[in-house]
Parts: C-alpha cells; structure tokens; sequence
C-alpha cells in the first residue's frame, strides 16, 4: 500500500467506530436502530382530538345555543322579544298641576334612561347658556338650601329643577352633609363636566330658605323667561338679605319660649319668669362664646348652664317653685328638633350618609347640653338642694292654658328661626293643634306618649306640606316650630337628674323616652309629608294652565 493510499480518507463507518471524538452517549448502539417508518406528527398536542372521535359535523346553520357553532351576528329583524319583568313597568305621571318639588323628586328617584326629556324652551339662549356657570348657579342655590337646614332629596330636587329650566336634563346631583357636587353629561360620547361646593357655615334663617325656594320655583316655571344674570343677580340680593328679626327680638323670643316651655310641665307665674331669666341668659352666653369663634358643642355647653344654676339657685334659697319646670323649659330652647327631623328624613329617603351626618351632630349637641346642665345638678346635689325626680308624676292638667302656651312657645320659636312674618300665624295655629291632638290623646284618651306623639307630628306634617304646596314654599317653616311643644324637654330633664343624683338605671330609662319621643316626632312629620304627597293634589292647575305641556310632563 502506498503513502497515497495510506492518506485516503476513511469511511464514515469506520471513522465512527474508532475515532473516540465523535462518539456521543446519545449515539443509538449498533443493532438497536430503529426502523424508518412514517414518522410522527410534530403537531400532536394533549388538546388534539384522538382519531375516532371527531364530533360530526352538522348542518351549516346549526341550532342557537350549540356549543360547536359559530357565532352569529344579531340581526334586529330576528331578535327576541324583549324581557318584560313579570310585574310589568311602572307607569310614572308627572303633570305640572303638582309643584316642582314633587315632580323634580319623582325624576330623581327615576333611572335616568326613563326620565322625559324636556322640550328646548325660550330660556335657552342661542347655543345654550355655559355649563359651568350653569352648573356654579345650581351649586350655589344648592349650598343655600342645605345650608338652611333643608333635606338632601329636596336640595337635590332644587338643583335638578334649575338644571332641566336651563336644558340640561342629563345631571346628577349629590348632596351630603357638607359636600354638593353635580355632573353633567351631554351624551355618552362626550366627556362629562362635574363641579361641587362645600359647606362649611349653617344658619337658621328660613326668610332667606322661603327666597331661594321662590328663586327656583320661578325657574321651573315655562312662562317666566329668567336669564343666567337675571337668576344671579337675585341669587346675590337673597345673600346680601339681612334678618328679619334684630338681635334683642330674638333674646326676648328665647326667654318666653322657656317659659312657655315651663307652663307646659305645671309651672306657675313665677316659674315662667325664672325660666325666661335663665334661658336668656343662657342666649347672651352662646353669643359671646360664638363671637369668640367656639365651636357649637361649648355654645350648647354655656347656654345649657344658667338654666339649671337659676333652677338650683330657687331651690337653695327654699323658694316655693318648682325647679324641674325652670330647668326643663330652659332646655326646651336648646334641644336641636330642626336638624332631628331632617336627619331622621335623609334617613326615610334613602340618604344613609347625610343622616348619619346629621344625627351625629344632634347626639353632639345634646352630649354638650348634658354636660351644662350636670356640671349645674351636680354642685346642687353637694350643696344640698332638694331636686325630686318624682315631680315628673305631679303635671297638672290645665288645657286652656297650655294651649296658650303652646301656641305661644310655636310663634317664639317661628321667630328664632328667623321665618317670614306672613308664616308666623300659620306654623302658630299649627303648633296648637299639635298640642290638641297629644293632649286628647295621652291625658285624656290614656295611651302613651310616644304614640301620641308620632300622631300629633304626623298632623304637623300634613298640615305643614298643605301650606307650603299652597304658597310653594318649603315645608320647614310650616312643620319644624309646630313641632316645639312635643320635643322632649322634660323627659331629658329627669333622666340627668337622675344619673346626677347617681340613679343611672333610671336616668338611662328617661334618656330613652326622650330619645323614643324624638324618633316619633321626625318620623310622624316624614309620614304626614309623604301621606300628603301621594294622595293629595293641591293646585297650581290655574295657576300654569296656559303653560305649553311637555313630553311626560
């Protein structure tokens, strides 16, 4: 063999078989080869279906529902019927024969695809007024109103009516306790436009709230043509309004407010003048501690004060009066019943936050009278004074004179609310009907006194929602002075003097009738308010018959 020979190249065989570099432990040993048959599908997966059970294959257009056929798009023309729920739909009237606010609060309870839509009116200018200034004007309006002590459903009614008067139907305004917001959507492709307030000061003046309510109720009406600058121009006079009432008239109405208080647990002449002397006092020192900028909790606190030191005071120097009577009608000034009752109506309408809101600040007011009047029982009880909690058993019964005095403490307690003077009458005769009714009930008829209570204040918001719907005004002033002879002055009174003189059983047990008694008069003027809308329809039929009807409307 040659050198040529030699340098040949081997074959692949013999290469694999002596050349150690090649040589893999993957390499498939000599006789175990595998034989080449067709080779396996490189798109096998656990999800493929084995051979055999292939699902058959149906008609081209396979029944709805099938999970194997395709989708199909839906064609108007073969849709089902619409789902009708077993009920049916409820078939919503809104006339303008019935006040704004009924028909603003039966929208606003309404989904907003089944509210009607208003009809474009004179008021809108060309294009339409600007939304934000539209929308800064409904805030305002509304800032007032809750502000004034008003419901959250009426505020929202407010600023949904002056919303739609200006062509924006699509709102939704949101009140609570201290935050108004309202947004706006033109349609739903454009982006919506929100806006909100808050409230930080409350007052007591129902001139202005009976102002901003006749504001609106112009608005609402299609035939008065009110401008954007026209509607904020009175918006401007409404803030600027002074009080009705100077600062001394409302002084001179709290003390005979307490004492008119007095003579409805059995007090005399002079209890009647110790009581106004207390609660007077009490006055001058809540407006001192606000001018000094204290919150309202101490105001409570101090104004709680003289009237259980002048009732103490009577009882140390063995003056032949009844203390539980000065004491009780000092507090008759100071119990919170206004925003009791609108608490306890967010409440009812469905306004869980506000109401909450609300009846926090009235359990802490009434934690601040609690503390005056027990610091004043307290250093009477170390001094020696003879305070009997069994006086609540001995109140005599005298109908005519505390009619009187209820009528009485009705109209003083009108005027510390700061109402119109043409409202004054009206919420008198109402708070003595309200005395009437409880007193022929639980004196004569002998039922209890929260039940006799529920009714008197379900009369009071009956009749109080009869006259504000005949002057379209709110109900507040009507309802919340007829309401202040059956607050609960007397029970609390006894229920502190009880856990003063260290009996905290039967203190908490009057605690708690005063607290039942309260409930029952917020949620008999909620009842009686509500009882007059749904079944009565006193009218504005001649007042807007010429008005241009609209859809639903």
């Amino acid at each position: 063999m040659t050198e040529a020979e030699d340098r040949k190249p081997q074959s692949d065989e013999a290469r694999t078989a002596f050349d150690p570099e090649i040589t893999s432990e993957f390499a498939i040993p000599r006789g175990l080869d595998v034989p080449r048959g067709v080779a396996e599908p490189e798109t096998t997966s656990e999800f493929a279906v084995p051979d055999g059970l292939d699902p058959p294959q149906g008609p081209a257009h396979e029944a709805e529902g099938s999970a194997f056929s395709p989708p199909r798009t839906y064609d108007a023309r073969t849709a089902p019927a619409a789902f009708t729920p077993a009920e049916g739909v409820q078939v919503v009237s809104l006339t303008k024969d019935v006040p704004w606010q009924d028909r603003m609060r039966t929208m606003l309870r309404l989904p907003v695809t089944e509210r009607p839509a208003p009809e474009p009116g004179p008021k809108a200018e060309e294009g339409g007024p600007a939304v934000p200034r539209v929308l800064d004007l409904t805030l305002r309006i509304g800032e007032l109103l809750l502000a004034g002590g008003e419901g959250a459903e009426d505020v929202e009614a407010a600023m949904f009516a002056v919303c739609r008067s200006y062509g924006l139907d699509r709102c939704e305004p949101n009140v609570t306790f201290t935050l108004l917001s309202i947004s706006y959507q033109p349609s739903l492709v454009d982006d919506p436009v929100t806006a909100s307030r808050t409230v930080r000061r409350r007052g007591t003046d129902y001139t202005r709230l009976a102002a901003v309510f006749q504001l609106v109720d112009d608005l609402s009406d299609p035939e008065t043509h009110i401008s954007l600058e026209d509607a904020y121009r009175r918006l401007a006079e409404i803030r600027r309004n002074r009080h009705p009432y100077p600062t001394w008239v409302l002084t001179a109405a709290t003390g005979l407010l307490a004492g008119a208080a007095s003579v409805l647990v059995g007090g005399d002449v002079i209890v009647f003048f110790a009581a106004a002397l207390g609660a007077m006092l009490g006055d001058r020192l809540a407006w001192l501690s606000a001018a000094r900028g204290l919150p309202e909790f101490y105001q409570f606190t101090v104004a709680a004060m003289p009237p259980g030191a002048v009732g103490v005071a009577l009882t140390l120097a063995q003056v032949d009066v009844r203390a539980s009577a000065v004491i009780t009608g000092g507090l008759f000034a100071l119990l919170p019943g206004r925003a009791l009752v609108a608490g306890v109506q967010d409440g009812l309408t469905g306004f869980y936050i506000t109401a909450a809101a609300r009846l926090l600040e009235v359990m802490y007011l009434f934690v601040g009278i609690v503390v005056g009047v027990l610091v004043m029982l307290y250093f009477g009880v170390q001094l020696g004074a003879q305070l009997n909690p069994e006086a609540a058993l001995s109140i005599a019964e005298r109908p005519v004179v505390q009619i009187a005095a209820s009528m009485l403490l009705s109209l003083t307690f009108a005027v510390l609310l700061q109402q119109e003077r043409a409202t004054v009458l009206a919420v008198t005769l109402n708070g003595g009907v309200a005395w009437c009714v409880y007193g022929a009930m639980h004196f004569a008829g002998g039922l209890s006194p929260v039940a006799s209570t529920a009714v008197a204040a379900g009369l009071v918001g009956l009749f109080g929602q009869l006259l504000s719907r005949y002057r379209y005004a709110s109900a507040l002033p009507y309802t919340t002075a007829a309401i202040g002879p059956l607050l609960p002055g007397s029970a609390t009174y006894f229920g502190l003097l009880s856990i003063a003189q260290n009996d905290v059983d039967e203190g908490l047990g009057s605690l708690t009738q005063a607290a039942a008694l309260a409930m029952a008069i917020a949620i008999g003027v909620n009842l009686g308010s509500e009882i007059s809308r749904l079944f009565l329809r006193v009218g504005s039929a001649g007042r807007r018959k010429a008005a241009k009807r609209t859809r639903g409307f």
